[in-house]
């Protein structure tokens, strides 16, 4: 059973996964392989998995890491039934608990400026701070993303970065003024600093190697707390921020889908909801006639 979950696990990093998921994945897998020990039964069937998710609820995890930990349990028994002719997984026609919508934390323009701002400074790791911090703001990318860019990777002349994103989907995103100039500067004068030539990484820490995910994060927790950010910051709220501005700003749904790299509309409209709650709030604080207005 350990071989074929870690030959999962291979198979998902081939097709591109992060290694932050990688690892959720694997912590999900191995709990529910302790609780087989647990709870011996000839097969996976509908009732072993009912009995699964009862002792998740049970224990106090939420509905949204119960659905996750299905979700890896789902992608697991479809790699095992693969190639398997006749063979079909235990979860297929097992629903998901329903989901409350959440909508995504984003950063207000006020404060987007704010946190680019507190990155300012000459020192190599700080204009690699600074280029990140506007690329990540410029390009919505994942933090996966940027993790895996390399110096090929940057088209200066048309403006572009070429992504690798989910699922091994490649795609061109646009790179703003600001960000390809925060760029140039980092690559011109910050990067040589902090490492040698055969590193091909946009993105290098202090000791000249690739910069890590969590050096990523880090960064950008660093920066949001620098800026008295009152509220929780990370590389996904920078891609949150991205969509909901480009949308604010009168973009076309479908173009900021192609952008975000989602393989269906229906993941990008979430934003849309914000823009419409902030429409609402800004109703609700000036009309003279909306409800509450002077109060």
């Amino acid at each position: 059973m350990e071989d074929r979950r870690r030959e999962f696990l291979d198979h998902l990093a081939v097709r591109g996964m992060s290694p932050r998921t990688l690892d959720s994945y694997g912590r999900d897998l191995a709990g529910f392989f302790a609780f087989l020990q647990e709870e011996p039964s000839e097969a996976v069937d509908h009732a072993l998995l009912r009995r699964y998710l009862g002792r998740l609820s049970g224990s106090g995890y939420a509905r949204r890491t119960i659905a996750r930990k299905l979700s890896a349990l789902r992608s697991y028994f479809r790699f095992v039934v693969q190639g398997e002719p006749g063979t079909v997984s235990p979860l297929v026609g097992l629903s998901t608990p329903r989901l409350g919508r959440r909508l995504p934390n984003f950063l207000f323009l006020h404060e987007a400026m704010a946190v680019l701002a507190a990155a300012e400074g000459g020192s190599p790791a700080q204009l690699r701070d600074r280029a990140l911090l506007e690329l990540l703001y410029a390009s919505g990318l994942r933090v996966s993303e940027v993790w895996r860019l390399n110096l090929g990777d940057v088209d200066r002349r048309s403006r572009q970065v070429r992504v690798l994103g989910k699922g091994g989907r490649e795609r061109l995103v646009p790179v703003g003024r600001e960000a390809l100039k925060a760029l140039e500067r980092y690559l011109a004068d910050g990067r040589g600093q902090l490492t040698g030539g055969e590193e091909r990484a946009v993105f290098v820490n202090r000791a000249g190697g690739r910069l890590s995910v969590r050096g990523i994060r880090r960064i950008v927790v660093k920066y949001a707390r620098r800026a008295a950010v009152g509220k929780r910051v990370s590389p996904h709220t920078w891609r949150h921020t991205f969509a909901t501005h480009l949308l604010d700003g009168g973009a076309d749904l479908r173009a900021v889908q192609e952008m975000l790299g989602h393989a269906s509309v229906s993941s990008t409209q979430i934003y849309t909801h914000v823009t419409r709650e902030r429409l609402r709030d800004t109703y609700l604080a000036a009309h003279p006639r909306a409800w509450g207005h002077g109060r």
